[in-house]
């Protein structure tokens, strides 16, 4: 910080200052943890020291879809030297369910289970393989009952986690009616595994005045500090969440990363020592759930031209056994059954559909893609009706001006330029001349094939439950100068942290090297929303931006009083 009394101007001060910054905003700057990474010195919650004491934690997972608990013996577990004890949902001394939002996911089953692979017992031992060999020896016995496996099935029983509903604008029954053309159909669409490099991770460590601390690879902390606080039977103060970084998330550690910090955590309690809970891969693809498979249906009527008329389509997610963030995602799979398209009278129904499998969770896209993949294969299906080019037909239903702006919802589409980019990736992807080659190849290629496609998307960012946009931050400055950020998302390989030091580092016209990044921690940052739905940068780093003008202005203020300048004087330099 310095003070000048030149003639210059504010703004050409201002100039000469940000000139020199090589690590702000807009400048490309290496991950902070980009060495680290490349090298193995990185640490992930398997790299950890072990603490003294520690137990490793495993949980044998049931091997029915759908049965009653019949017996659980777990005497047999103790015949091994080393130990320490095994867990069922009776000793659980808090809440047992662990529901994100809503309830239905108990830590342990509790009288039956409802898909393969749902915990049943947890085993603490010496050793990881120690505490494997003991749960199986644990005795348990199941009266299976049917399942349902199948979403059809589930639809046709009206077997769902939550109510169905509609979204709805005008009458597209009549519109179907009076449509010259109608195309139907349905559309499987399967689930996928997040496949994150770190499997679903927890190291907990009791504290002297009987609170935990958790270490945990999670989208979430304040959902982990939120279920260990209630599993455990405390308040929330006294559970701090520390989360450095995530071997990748994918949304599928924003809630079901809660399950093993919560195993570790009662079991920390009961047994007063710490404990290690790190998901075999195979285990970690059985217990926890999927993006969403969906079964999707539609009647869409149309012109000549290829402009829908009216629309009636169906989503039906396979949420597993239960809620999870089910209705969320399947609310954005109707949200985006339009994508970029005007569908006339229009309605979409949503349904959420219990099955007897693992809940499915947050995907990226969360139920997005699902929806614009109907409403994609239909624009295809009209091309194909009508002998047209599928851009051509895509173009005729893109939202337009006034009357052709508002979705099905009732949300307007404003700021809309995608005609004129549609136009000009036309133009520089060269695309109808390509698409002629492309057919005179097919024509005498029989078995080898080439397409072309040009697709847009819309996609709402940000969370719809509103309240979750929110962030905080907090930032010291220190007497040298240096500066220590802690923000409240958290760090997957998404380059968040050294995203968030950027900004920080622009407000106070100074090099990122400067800005020493911490851990997401909840006993610095409290209450803090989920890093996902594509908005950590967005939240966090506003947060921290805000903390920074704070701070600045408090400098301002100080400087120039004490050096008897304007506060238009007041420049911030890196030195």
């Amino acid at each position: 910080m310095s003070n000048t009394h030149n003639t210059m101007t504010h703004e050409e001060m201002l100039a000469i200052v940000k000139q020199d910054l090589k690590t702000g905003v807009g400048k490309s700057v290496k991950h902070d943890s980009a060495p680290m990474q490349v090298t193995g010195e990185a640490q992930y919650i398997d790299d950890r020291l072990e603490f003294p004491n520690q137990l490793h934690v495993y949980a044998r997972l049931s091997t029915q879809a759908h049965a009653k608990i019949t017996k659980i013996d777990v005497s047999p577990c103790y015949e091994f030297d080393g130990v320490a004890i095994a867990i069922t949902a009776d000793d659980v001394p808090g809440q047992l369910d662990i529901g994100a939002i809503l309830p239905g996911d108990p830590l342990l089953a509790d009288g039956k289970v409802e898909y393969y692979g749902q915990p049943v017992i947890a085993v603490a031992a010496s050793s990881l393989e120690l505490a494997r060999k003991a749960a199986q020896a644990a005795i348990i016995e199941y009266e299976a009952l049917p399942p349902i496996l199948d979403v059809k099935e589930a639809l046709a029983k009206k077997s769902f986690v939550t109510e169905s509903h509609q979204q709805k604008r005008g009458d597209s029954d009549t519109a179907l009616a009076n449509a010259k053309h109608v195309i139907e159909g349905d559309l499987d669409i399967g689930g996928q595994e997040h496949f994150y490099l770190e499997t679903q991770s927890s190291s907990v460590i009791p504290t002297e005045d009987g609170g935990m601390i958790v270490y945990t690879s999670t989208q979430n902390p304040t959902e982990v500090q939120k279920l260990v606080a209630e599993v455990i039977g405390v308040p929330m103060h006294k559970v701090v969440v520390d989360m450095r970084r995530m071997g990748g998330g994918f949304g599928g550690k924003e809630t079901q990363a809660a399950s093993p910090a919560c195993m570790s955590a009662v079991i920390a309690l009961l047994t007063g020592r710490p404990t290690k809970m790190c998901l075999l891969r195979n285990e970690d693809m059985t217990t926890t759930g999927k993006r969403h498979p969906f079964y999707n249906q539609y009647k869409v009527g149309f012109d000549d031209d290829g402009v829908i008329q009216g629309a009636d389509i169906v989503v039906t997610g396979n949420c597993g056994y239960s809620p999870d963030l089910s209705s969320s995602i399947v609310d954005r799979a109707m949200f985006h059954s339009d994508n970029a398209y005007y569908l006339g009278d229009a309605t979409v129904t949503g349904h959420r559909c219990k099955t007897n499998t693992a809940s499915n969770t947050a995907y990226r896209g969360f139920g997005g893609p699902q929806g614009m993949m109907t409403i994609e294969h239909v624009m295809d299906e009209i091309a194909r009706y009508l002998k047209k080019d599928p851009l051509e037909v895509r173009k005729a239903n893109y939202y337009g001006e006034e009357g052709r702006d508002t979705t099905h919802y009732y949300q307007k589409v404003e700021d809309n330029f995608l005609p004129e980019i549609t136009e000009q990736l036309e133009q520089s992807s060269d695309y109808h001349a390509r698409r002629k080659e492309i057919a005179e190849f097919n024509k005498t290629s029989p078995i080898l094939k080439k397409g072309l496609a040009l697709t847009p998307v819309k996609f709402g960012i940000s969370f719809t439950a509103t309240f979750l946009n929110q962030a905080g931050a907090l930032i010291h400055i220190y007497t040298d100068g240096s500066i220590h950020l802690s923000h409240g998302g958290t760090e997957m390989g998404q380059g968040l942290n050294i995203k968030v030091a950027q900004i920080v580092a622009q407000e106070f016209q100074v090099d990122v090297e400067r800005i020493q990044i911490t851990s997401a921690n909840t006993d610095k940052v409290p209450n803090t929303s989920p890093t996902a739905a594509s908005s950590g940068a967005d939240l966090n780093g506003k947060a921290a931006q805000n903390a920074a003008i704070t701070i600045k202005q408090r400098l301002i203020d100080f400087a120039s009083a004490h050096f008897k300048v304007t506060p238009e004087e007041v420049i911030f330099k890196n030195g």
